[in-house]
């Protein structure tokens, strides 16, 4: 049977303070396993010490998902960042519920395979759906490439005010919490190129949902 298989390592993991990273790497598991339990067939579960593995119920929710762990990284101002594949393939045993582990399946060594061939890519990012799906395939990783951009183009010290800026989408509520004047909150907002970002989200939920609500599977 064909699911959402997502996989994820964290770049650069050797050159890092591996308490940190792995604590922080936890949080970030242990958020998306409760946050999104309803959508998840089997939990984000770390497997090499710095990936972590899962099965989701739908391509759409597994891409919500991505986009919700890199606002969680910018939430929280986490000094990595990860690499990930989403590829709709075949789990040919049955599926663990409780944790992602001994499974077997085409899908799940297509995943791993691109996985490790990401790492000679400057993209972070890779969709990977059945094979007369490509123009979808094709508008997720050319959207997702743009959505990296304006991840990588904000450093660490801009993450909390685009977090924020994110979540309340209003320059003069930022403007009060970091005691800016509205003036400069606003050119703040522009300059992070905040509602562009925006607008490229609404655009990769679109193409998800019709995805998998309106093309005929």
């Amino acid at each position: 049977m064909y699911y959402a298989i997502l996989m994820a390592d964290i770049l650069d993991s050797g050159e890092k303070d591996s308490n940190k990273l792995m604590l922080e790497f936890k949080s970030i598991v242990n958020y998306i396993n409760e946050n999104q339990r309803n959508n998840i067939i089997s939990p984000l579960t770390i497997t090499l010490g710095d990936e972590f593995q899962a099965i989701i119920d739908t391509v759409e929710n597994a891409v919500n998902i991505i986009i919700e762990i890199e606002e969680f990284i910018l939430s929280k101002g986490l000094s990595f960042k990860l690499r990930y594949v989403l590829n709709f393939g075949k789990v040919e045993t049955q599926i663990n519920r409780q944790i992602a582990y001994e499974m077997l399946g085409k899908g799940l060594t297509d995943a791993r395979k691109e996985l490790n061939n990401l790492k000679n890519s400057e993209s972070r990012f890779l969709i990977k759906l059945k094979k007369e799906e490509w123009r979808v395939e094709k508008m997720l990783n050319d959207t997702f490439r743009i959505f990296q951009y304006f991840i990588d183009s904000w450093k660490i010290n801009e993450y909390k005010i685009v977090s924020d800026f994110i979540i309340h989408d209003d320059y003069k509520t930022i403007a009060n919490k970091f005691e800016i004047n509205r003036s400069t909150a606003w050119r703040r907002r522009k300059s992070l190129n905040i509602e562009e970002f925006e607008t490229l989200k609404k655009i990769i939920y679109n193409i998800t949902y019709i995805y998998e609500h309106d093309l005929a599977k």
